[in-house]
């Protein structure tokens, strides 16, 4: 993995049915890179102490941690399901979920995560916890959730990346193309770029918009943006396409039949929702896959 090649698989476990489904994915990630797997439990004393601080007894405090050693034996016998060989290692932290995680991703390869379930329309919502992390996460963070009917999450498809103008796309380039070459299917890399914004600017200065001149534009920006990277990986056939539309509208709709999605984050900024960007954001709250946030570090 680009990020850290030599570091763990860290798997976030809160005791819900997202968090074994991304614990099983992990190991099979784990298992196929030789990796060794890390499933961690927060106790986050802090909740508990919110919104005033509350005396915790010693009986209390040893009930939460009599608690999460369950759920991490709990865990680990659905990863022993995947593989009984696999090496993993449990990790009962007393802090809150959010700095655990972001700690352990300092040297870690990969940061995954199980989401919530479906909603009423058929899609899930990714919390502000999954956000944060993806935000501020030293390492690429995977959202994992079980597909419809509490299958497992889809092993079958492309991995889509999408690709962006800027510089926050680097990172989610280079981890696309590893794991397409690990999986062994093709990458769809996908650029779509806003007609509605562009006709309004032309439509002010009163010039005409040549829409044919302005695609070929997009087209050469997205070849320029995977320059060199066919090359390192000549088994990885790769798809260009380039669509007119939202980001977020284009990538979902290819992404539906993908079992990996991977996209970028900008890597600056002090909110977790500037520093995604709406594009990473909508990805996260309603792709039916796996899906991967690769954080830009370059303005840190």
């Amino acid at each position: 993995m680009p990020a850290n090649n030599q570091g763990p698989i860290v798997v976030g476990i809160d005791g819900s049915d997202n968090a074994l489904h991304a614990a099983r994915w992990a190991a099979a990630e784990a298992a196929q890179r030789h990796r060794e797997l890390r499933l961690v439990h927060a106790m986050d004393d802090v909740s508990l102490s919110y919104p005033r601080p509350l005396p915790l007894s010693d009986d209390m405090s040893g009930i939460l941690r009599m608690r999460g050693q369950r759920l991490l034996r709990t865990a680990r016998d659905a990863v022993r399901d995947v593989d009984p060989t696999l090496t993993t290692h449990l990790e009962l932290s007393h802090r809150g979920a959010a700095p655990t995680l972001i700690e352990e991703s300092e040297t870690a390869g990969l940061l995954v995560l199980g989401t919530w379930g479906l909603r009423p329309t058929g899609r899930m919502l990714a919390g502000s916890i999954s956000i944060a992390l993806a935000a501020h996460a030293k390492c690429p963070v995977a959202l994992i959730r079980g597909h419809v009917a509490e299958d497992e999450p889809p092993t079958e498809g492309p991995v889509v990346l999408g690709v962006d103008a800027g510089p926050s796309s680097e990172e989610a380039i280079a981890f696309a193309f590893e794991e397409a070459s690990w999986r062994g299917v093709p990458l769809v890399a996908v650029h779509a770029w806003d007609d509605r914004f562009l006709a309004a600017v032309f439509e002010e200065t009163r010039h005409e918009l040549h829409w044919p001149a302005v695609e070929d534009h997009e087209r050469e920006l997205l070849a320029q943006r995977l320059a060199g990277w066919q090359e390192k990986y000549p088994d990885v056939r790769v798809d260009r396409v380039v669509r007119r539309g939202r980001a977020a509208e284009q990538l979902l709709d290819l992404a539906d039949h993908a079992q990996l999605i991977v996209v970028g984050s900008r890597g600056r900024g002090g909110f977790s929702g500037l520093l995604l960007g709406s594009t990473s954001q909508a990805i996260m709250s309603y792709a039916l896959c796996p899906v991967l946030v690769a954080r830009h570090h370059g303005g840190e």
